[in-house]
């Protein structure tokens, strides 16, 4: 019985160590000394998808991998790179789920086409329903 509330420590201990004990990466939270390089970058972070939490953007993420990530997109745009060349070269590394903002192209028309449906789709439910109350 021991061994088996041991057990149970253990396995829930190991997300608790998920992230690593390296200090955050320099840019992770700090900001650029230059304004418009700043604003160029959190721009950008608003328009990447955190890996890990999958939910947020890596500019709201407490993730270690975000914070790894904004360093990054800083670092780039300080070193000169348009925020462009930055998601290009993010989305070529890690994919077009990485942005938020994903390629018009034949693989996502749906995404794109999905909410014109369903607002057309509501349009054509609401006038109906209210044509039969009449």
């Amino acid at each position: 019985m021991k061994y088996r509330a041991l057990i149970l420590l253990l396995m829930m201990a190991g997300p608790a160590r998920a992230d690593s004990d390296l200090p955050p990466a320099r840019y992770a939270n700090e900001q650029l000394a230059d304004p418009r390089q700043e604003k160029a970058a959190k721009a950008l972070m608003e328009e990447l998808r955190c890996l890990v939490c999958q939910g947020q953007s890596i500019a709201d993420s407490d993730a270690e991998m975000a914070g790894d990530m904004r360093a990054l997109v800083r670092q780039r745009i300080a070193a000169g790179e348009r925020p462009d060349e930055v998601r290009d070269w993010l989305v070529q590394r890690y994919g077009d789920w990485v942005s938020y903002r994903p390629p018009v192209e034949p693989m996502t028309w749906p995404l794109w086409a999905a909410p014109i449906l369903l607002i057309a789709a509501g349009a054509y439910l609401l006038r109906h329903r209210f044509r039969r109350r009449d």
